[in-house]
Order: structure tokens, then C-alpha cells, then sequence
């Protein structure tokens, strides 16, 4: 497990990130969703501790990747939004490189290395120059890097970005996969892609956490009215009638009638939509109506973002502020250095 607690990060007066918690467990894809410039780069190089933190800790397998960062970084692959590959190198030198890096034992990095390009589909590309490689190839071969050393934990920042709908899809096929073995956290601000194989959501904006839920729990939390769409062997009319006579049936939208056949499309407000649409069949039936279909729209994902990111910054505390004025206060002996230099 990941522990993420109290994490924050100024830049300079800046708040990037504030006062984030948030866990991620073992063989769970948890996306980290949040649109551009929100503090998901800045939180994914902290956990990896490319970059220090203002105050707070991360906590992997154990291990506080400030106080021992080797061990705890033993434990995570990382692919940042930039690959970090080297152009004049071949893909399987590359590779090999990395492993060495990592300190992979020799006997163990042939069978690693070839799992990786196999998990990534670049046995046609392992022997060109990376710097001739589309994009696409490109990130595959940082994606690769990442899976050496078989972390417990890989960390993707906006995996996708640059590729091509049949690269993204491959990509996503290829993350679901590794939940078998890993635990995975991705971020994006594409919601159609974190929809597609995450377990739970984390959406930050401005810095702070707005939401930590599965994309469903979300989705109903936000959008309160829920649609009903109802298909019976009756009238419209009288389809009206008995629907808008349930307990708990906000108002009938729309209503048509075709060969014998009533469409009524009707909405629901508050949380006990399942009951609501269970007493509405039950309603029909006591009148001898056939049903021939009953189901619910989908809540609009989108609706819920937006909802959840504009949801007001929490205010920080009095601790918060003093602290924010001594990071920002010059150290006297620098300022005495700067003054001499100058």
C-alpha cells in the first residue's frame, strides 16, 4: 500500500498542491483525475521523490521515501508525461541500461527486458535508435523502463498523451492487464479514459482534493435526479397517469404512444432511485399493465466533474499561513551571501 498524508507543495508563494491524503491499495488502478494545471504532475513526482515536499509524508510498503528513499523506491515504476528515454540509444540498449540502473541482478535482466518489450509489443522496434521512433513507440519503450524491476507499484503521468485512439486503446488494455500483478496509479485529464479502467477517482483541482470515489459513487453523488425510461403495453395517457401517481416520481418528461406501445421518460430526485423504480413496476403490474422495458440513463460524468472541481477551496488554517510566511521568508545568512555576490 501506498500511504499518501498531509502532502503539500509551494513554489515559492505558490500552493501547488494542499494538505492531499488519499491511499492506494494493493491491485487497484486508481486514476488521478483533474484538468490541466491542477497539482497532479507535482503530487505523482512527489510520491516518487523526484521532487521534495513542502511538509507531509509517502509512505510505500512500509517505507517513508523521504527518510529511506532507495528502499521505497524499489517499490515503484515510473513513467513521467515526458519519457525519459535516451534518442541515440537502441531500445533494447536502452533497456539494458535501465536494469543496470536499477540494480536488477544480471542473471535476472534478459528475462525482464523481454518480458517488458513483450508486455509492450516492441519486439519489431527493439533493435532501431529511439530518436526514429514514432511517439507512440517512444512512450511505449518509457512505459517498458517502468515494468523493470517488477515494482509493486507503477505510477503513470497522462500515459496516453500523444497517441494515436489505437495506441490509447492498447495502452488501456495493457493497464488493466498489469492489475493482475501491480497496483496502478495513472493520472489524466480525460474522463472518458479514467472511466475506462479505474477502480477509484481521485479529482484534484487547484491543488486540493475535491473527491475520492468510484466513478459510480461519483457519478450518483453529484447528479441527484435520476432518468427513467419506461416501455409498456398500454396508452401513453394512461401510462402517465399511473407512473405520476408513484411516490417519489419527480415529473413525467416526455411521452409517446406507437403501435400499442407507451415510451414515458420520467425523473427521480434524491438517493432512493431503486425503490422509486421498483414500486413504479409494481404500480403497472397492479393494473394489468405488461412492461416490455425499464431502465436508467447513465448520470452524466462530465456534469459530475465539473460539479466536483468547482466545489470551493477549503481555507487553510491559521497553522497553515504561519507556515506559508516562514517557507516564503528569506534565510538572513543567503540574503547576507546574496548582498556580498551582488
Amino acid at each position: 500500500m501506498i500511504t499518501v498524508e498531509h502532502l503539500t507543495k509551494y513554489y515559492g508563494r505558490h500552493l501547488a498542491v494542499n494538505d492531499i491524503s488519499f491511499t492506494i491499495n494493493d491491485n487497484e488502478i486508481l486514476g488521478f483525475l483533474g484538468p490541466n494545471g491542477a497539482g497532479k504532475s507535482t503530487t505523482m513526482n512527489m510520491i516518487t521523490g523526484y521532487l521534495p515536499m513542502t511538509r507531509g509524508t509517502v509512505n510505500i510498503c512500509g517505507e517513508d521515501i523521504s527518510r529511506n528513499p532507495v528502499q521505497a523506491k524499489k517499490n515503484i515504476g515510473y513513467l513521467p508525461e515526458i519519457p525519459p528515454v535516451y534518442p541515440d540509444m537502441k531500445v533494447n540498449e536502452y533497456l539494458k541500461f535501465c536494469a543496470e540502473l536499477k540494480k536488477i541482478p544480471a542473471s535476472l535482466r534478459k528475462e525482464q527486458i523481454d518480458s517488458a518489450i513483450e508486455c509492450l509489443k516492441l519486439q519489431d522496434v527493439s533493435k532501431r535508435l529511439i530518436k526514429n521512433l514514432s511517439k507512440g513507440y517512444r512512450q511505449r519503450v518509457g512505459f517498458a523502463q517502468a515494468l523493470l524491476g517488477n515494482p509493486k507499484f507503477l505510477i503513470l503521468d497522462e500515459p496516453t498523451v500523444g497517441l494515436d485512439p489505437e495506441q490509447v486503446a492498447e495502452v488501456r488494455k495493457i493497464i488493466k492487464d498489469l492489475k493482475k500483478e501491480h497496483s496502478v496509479i495513472f493520472s489524466s485529464h480525460i474522463l472518458s479514459e479514467v472511466s475506462a479502467v479505474c477502480d477509484r477517482v481521485v479529482i484534484i483541482n487547484k491543488g486540493e482534493i475535491k473527491a475520492i470515489d468510484t466513478i459510480e459513487n461519483l457519478e450518483n453523488s453529484v447528479n441527484t435526479t435520476r432518468i427513467i425510461n419506461v416501455r409498456a403495453k398500454t396508452s401513453a395517457y394512461t401510462a402517465d397517469v399511473v407512473i405520476g401517481a408513484v411516490d417519489g416520481v419527480d415529473k413525467i418528461i416526455e411521452k409517446s404512444e406507437s403501435d400499442g406501445i407507451a415510451s414515458v421518460r420520467f425523473s427521480i430526485i434524491g438517493k432512493d432511485t431503486d425503490k422509486v423504480q421498483n414500486d413504479v413496476i409494481s404500480a403497472l403490474i397492479a393494473k394489468n399493465i405488461q412492461i416490455a422495458e425499464i431502465y436508467a440513463e447513465k448520470p452524466d460524468l462530465e456534469e459530475a466533474f465539473v460539479k466536483l472541481v468547482n466545489k470551493p477551496a477549503k481555507r487553510n488554517t491559521l497553522k497553515d499561513m504561519v507556515e506559508e510566511m516562514q517557507a516564503n521568508t528569506p534565510d538572513p545568512e543567503n540574503s547576507d551571501k546574496n548582498k556580498e555576490d551582488n
